[in-house]
């Protein structure tokens, strides 16, 4: 089991909203990302390969 201790939010989420966003975390072979309102639920966790591939595909295609 990989242990995250590097949670951290994005820095559009801004005050008034700072809650309702996802935090993210990484290691060298895994991101991690969960639900900032209630950390304790749980996590997703995935290959930093496949998430750097969702990340290039979702600035690609904005409006999706």
């Amino acid at each position: 089991m990989i242990t995250f201790d590097n949670w951290r939010k994005s820095s559009y989420s801004g005050s008034g909203d700072g809650n309702a966003c996802v935090e993210i975390a990484t290691s060298p072979a895994h991101i991690a990302i969960r639900d900032s309102k209630d950390p304790t639920v749980g996590s997703l966790s995935f290959p930093a390969e496949a998430f750097a591939t969702f990340v290039e595909t979702l600035k690609e295609h904005p409006n999706r």
